[in-house]
């Protein structure tokens, strides 16, 4: 084949060649799959930077929001439970996001407290009965009995009494070593207040009917006015014996008379109903050296006005808190003796009261 004819070839098949491409780019079919997937990728590349834009602003609100938080509040929403939900852009382009959802508070536990009706120790409020009992009372030995009662029940019965202790000693005579007894006196406290509870237990009666029904009705009605013009004085008189038989004095410590001899109620006084006795203190103050102090005073002060209370102490601070109507045998028989031998001697320690 000549140059020439190669020549021509050449240049119908170059024809050809450029003809057959621009019918293949100038077909809608393919022009229009060309578009749609430079679409595709465009929407794909959009949608892929909004997540990247939505969770760049979640992380900067978050932050913001911790920023002006409290230290209390950011613990709080720290521990808060709940999912957080981002919401879809609104059209100025911006995202929200939406507060946890509210969780239901728990109600806090009620408590209930209990309170002894004979808390004697904090209870030392006044009784809570009209200053005109027992005129005003239907039942006027009724309302005296519980006013008893009640200063019986706030009062606290321990005392610090003497203990006398025999103990073995070694000593040294003359070089020689022998062993003798010797007596050591003790002061401890003592809580007496089981031995009116058992005592009334022996008795078969509840403790109200056993302290208070013991004692003689008109001297009842006797304490009862004297205990409220202590009480109307600011003194808060109290009670820590009343009536007490033979059994009850057998439990006394102390110096006191013997079982069946006690004021209180002894078989030889007549026993129960007839009780001429009973032993007052005050309940005035918040630690126990108070209550003593006050006590004091308040034996002072029914010494300083027995005649108008008509009770006195015939022991006086030999057993200080003892009281029995002026107008009584003990009180006769015991204040003529108490008086000279207070005279010549020292104040005798209260551990000495029979409890």
């Amino acid at each position: 084949m000549g140059p020439r004819r190669r020549h021509a070839i050449c240049l119908l098949v170059s024809a050809i060649i450029a003809l057959i491409g621009t019918d293949a780019f100038s077909n809608p079919a393919h022009k229009q799959a060309a578009s749609h997937r430079r679409t595709a990728a465009k929407a794909d590349n959009h949608k892929h930077r909004l997540a990247t834009d939505a969770s760049h602003w979640h992380k900067a609100a978050k932050a913001d929001h911790h920023k002006h938080q409290s230290p209390a509040e950011a613990k709080h929403s720290e521990r808060a439970p709940g999912p957080r939900i981002l919401l879809p852009r609104d059209p100025s382009g911006s995202a929200a996001l939406s507060a946890p959802p509210p969780m239901p508070q728990p109600k806090p536990p009620v408590l209930f407290a209990a309170a002894s009706p004979t808390d004697t120790v904090q209870n030392v409020a006044r009784p809570a009965i009209s200053s005109e009992a027992p005129d005003a009372c239907p039942e006027p030995d009724v309302c005296i009995d519980q006013y008893l009662w009640s200063l019986y029940e706030r009062t606290p019965k321990v005392d610090t009494i003497k203990v006398e202790e025999k103990i073995k000693v070694k000593v040294k005579n003359k070089g020689k070593t022998r062993t003798v007894v010797k007596t050591q006196t003790k002061y401890i406290t003592e809580d007496f207040g089981w031995k009116d509870p058992k005592a009334a237990q022996k008795a078969g009666m509840s403790l109200k009917d056993y302290v208070i029904g013991g004692m003689d009705r008109d001297f009842r009605r006797t304490l009862y006015n004297a205990l409220r013009m202590m009480d109307d004085a600011g003194l808060s008189p109290g009670i820590t014996s009343a009536f007490r038989d033979d059994y009850r004095q057998e439990l006394a410590s102390g110096d006191k008379a013997a079982s069946d001899s006690s004021y209180h109620g002894g078989s030889r006084r007549g026993g129960y109903g007839h009780g001429l006795a009973a032993d007052l203190v005050s309940v005035k103050g918040d630690t126990r050296a108070e209550r003593c102090m006050w006590s004091e005073i308040l034996w002072a002060w029914i010494e300083a006005h027995e005649k108008e209370l008509g009770i006195g102490r015939p022991y006086l601070d030999k057993d200080p808190p003892h009281v029995a109507p002026i107008d009584g045998k003990e009180y006769a028989d015991k204040r003529s003796a108490a008086k000279p031998r207070l005279a010549g001697l020292k104040k005798p320690s209260p551990s000495s009261r029979p409890k």
